[in-house]
């Protein structure tokens, strides 16, 4: 071998080393991906057996766990029955306007509101114009009696006596007038109450004045035929004669009387009298006459004068009031109440069903909730209605006033109990706050919890869950100690509410406050089998 050939066969010598090692790279990564394959598929089948697994093991796994004891403190507090419900807060007087008996003395026609000079929220005082429907004027006086009537002169009555109270508290004082009596010092005072208000009252006897022109004229006839009778002319204008006149010429002095003279005397002395008598009967009855006319006179100035119509005054018995609503407008026809006017203390109106109103009575605890401001306001139920009450549908309705009884003036106005032929409410409740309740509550919808019966003080009191009855008769509860033992211990109950009953242990010290009763059974956790 040439030296040429031995050179190249030592520089072709190191190519087998590179070979080797890359291979042995490559043998390496196979053997490395065989075993991370591997583990992949270990930890594959581990997460196998736990997500899947055999009926018979999710059969033992589902199965009722072992049970447990619920349990609850023994709480020594005051404890009330209580009943739920919702009341809407209004006024204690509540009065719905309608006056659709105005009269204009113009010709009857439709009502018709010409002026509302208020606004919801506005205040009212006494003496104020409210309305004013076809021209009249409807204006509110101080009183308790709602007005059923109209009041013109000459009437009697507690209305009339409250008319002439309220216009003395406007400063019209009725003058000599007898209390309850309608005379000539109310008519002024009435007179005067409608000019301050700038209208004209209405007329009692609305005939311009004839009837007292009549009278007026009946008395001056009267007494010029009184005058004629007793003039010395007698009735007919001629000279009354004497009996001397009737029988001829009188005799001179010294004349002797003749026996015809005598009898001529005596004649005229005869016809004398038989004319004085018609001349008497005639006076007599002139004089009557007279003494009827000034009578006639009497009462027709009497009936003369200002009137109150019913339509035209609303009594309130609580004033200031407000108004709490508007249902007209000017220049719309009168065909429901124009406006509501709302006076006196706030109160809480409720409706209850049959169930409640077995349950529920005056004098019981109430605390008023609103929601609205977050305030609760404690009181008391004033009354509940004996009679069910109606809603009443809207139109013109008497004054009501229902503080005065709880079973009238349900929602709608007018009178309440049933047959008013509205939709039935119920019985109806009021509730007085203690203390007056904020002008925001008005018209809101509250809460109503009221205690129908508590404990007479603190009480050991339980869920009635805790109060089981054995066989033997005995009410036990089940006490259980800090170690987990139980004890039976018999109790006595007392009042239940709110899911809570009193209970008075027989033997004393046996039960006290924090003691835990049970009360129900749990299940209690265990731990899942793994397969």
């Amino acid at each position: 071998m040439s030296g040429a050939e031995q050179v190249v066969e030592h520089a072709e010598a190191p190519a087998a080393p590179e070979e080797d090692r890359g291979t042995l790279a490559r043998g390496r990564r196979a053997v490395l991906a065989v075993v991370g394959g591997a583990a992949l598929m270990a930890v594959g089948g581990l997460v196998a057996t736990r997500l899947v697994k055999s009926p018979a093991q999710v059969a033992a796994e589902t199965g009722p766990p072992a049970q447990g004891v619920l349990t609850a403190d023994v709480e020594r507090r005051v404890l009330a029955r209580t009943v739920v419900m919702r009341g809407t807060v209004v006024a204690d007087q509540s009065v719905a306007v309608s006056p659709q008996g105005v009269r204009s003395g113009e010709g009857a026609g439709t009502a018709m509101v010409t002026k509302l000079p208020l606004q919801a929220g506005d205040p009212v005082t006494a003496g104020r114009l409210i309305a004013e429907v076809s021209g009249r004027p409807v204006f509110v006086l101080h009183g308790a009696q709602p007005m059923y009537r109209d009041l013109r002169p000459g009437a009697t009555g507690d209305d009339v006596a409250q008319l002439q109270q309220a216009l003395r508290e406007l400063g019209h004082g009725s003058g000599g007038d007898a209390k309850g009596v309608f005379g000539a010092g109310t008519k002024a005072a009435l007179a005067a109450r409608y000019r301050a208000i700038g209208y004209e009252p209405l007329p009692a006897v609305a005939d311009g004045g004839a009837a007292l022109k009549a009278a007026r004229e009946a008395v001056r006839s009267a007494t010029w035929a009184v005058e004629d009778a007793s003039s010395p002319t007698g009735a007919g204008g001629a000279p009354a004669e004497t009996g001397a006149g009737k029988g001829g010429a009188t005799p001179g002095p010294g004349a002797a009387a003749s026996p015809g003279s005598a009898s001529g005397s005596g004649a005229g002395s005869a016809s004398g009298s038989g004319a004085a008598a018609p001349a008497g009967r005639e006076l007599a009855r002139a004089r009557q006459a007279l003494v009827e006319a000034r009578a006639a006179l009497a009462a027709a100035e009497a009936a003369d004068g200002p009137m109150l119509p019913t339509a035209e005054a609303v009594f309130l018995s609580s004033l200031p009031a407000r108004v709490s609503s508007v249902g007209a407008r000017a220049g719309s026809p009168v065909s429901g109440p124009v406006l509501t006017l709302s006076g006196g203390e706030l109160v809480v109106e409720a409706y209850l069903k049959d169930d409640k109103r077995q349950l529920l009575r005056a004098g019981m605890a109430v605390v008023i909730s609103s929601e609205l401001s977050g305030t609760d306001v404690r009181g008391s139920v004033a009354a509940v209605a004996t009679e069910r009450s109606a809603a009443q549908p809207a139109g013109p309705g008497p004054q009501e006033d229902p503080g005065q009884d709880p079973g009238r003036n349900p929602k709608g106005g007018g009178n309440g109990g049933a047959g008013g032929g509205g939709a039935d409410l119920g019985y109806r409740m009021v509730v007085r706050a203690d203390r007056p309740l904020p002008v925001g509550f008005a018209g809101q919808d509250v809460r109503l919890t009221v205690e129908s019966a508590a404990t007479d003080g603190e009480a050991l009191v339980v869920p009635v869950t805790a109060v089981s009855a054995g066989a033997d008769g005995r009410t036990v509860v089940t006490a259980v100690s800090a170690e987990g033992t139980q004890r039976r211990v018999e109790v006595r109950t007392g009042t239940s509410g709110d899911g809570f009953v009193a209970v008075t242990p027989a033997r004393a010290g046996a039960l006290g406050a924090g003691t835990k009763v049970v009360i129900g059974v749990a299940p209690r956790e265990t731990r899942g089998k793994t397969g």
